[in-house]
């Protein structure tokens, strides 16, 4: 795998040095082209209208260890998809999907934990899944492949 510097040396050494200069979607010599960055999904951030109840539904309900970051942020790390909270209710974020194995078993969590079934389990192309409600009101689907 070539490194950065090496990369950004190459296009140097081509004449690109504006293309080198950081520049994530980089015009390629004079073929008119534009290289695209690869963009991933890798982290949700949601709102929380009470951090320490929105923090505690997810260890409860998912079993995410959070970091906090000062009173009003809190994140699960080191997974493919990361989790925020930040305090406050705005704006309106989108809806997460969560991927299970177990799916009456992690519907079963949620109640326990406090989240509010908005739409019980139900069958879709990609498998089965149902949508609840964290405290906070943000919405969310939790589904299992089939």
């Amino acid at each position: 795998m070539t490194s950065r510097r090496n990369f950004v040396a190459t296009l140097s050494l081509m004449g690109l040095s504006s293309a080198a200069s950081g520049s994530a979607i980089s015009r390629i010599a004079n073929t008119g082209t534009t290289a695209m960055p690869k963009i991933i999904p890798n982290y949700v951030e949601m709102k929380a209208g009470d951090l320490g109840t929105s923090k505690s539904f997810y260890e409860q309900a998912f079993g995410f260890a959070f970091t906090d970051y000062g009173p009003e942020y809190a994140a699960v790390e080191g997974g493919p998809v990361q989790i925020g909270l930040a305090a406050g209710e705005e704006p309106a974020m989108p809806m997460p999907t969560f991927e299970t194995d177990d799916l009456e078993t992690a519907l079963a969590q949620v109640k326990s934990a406090g989240g509010k079934i908005v739409q019980d389990i139900f069958a879709f192309p990609g498998g089965r899944r149902f949508e609840c409600h964290d405290p906070s009101g943000n919405r969310l689907a939790i589904y299992q492949p089939g």
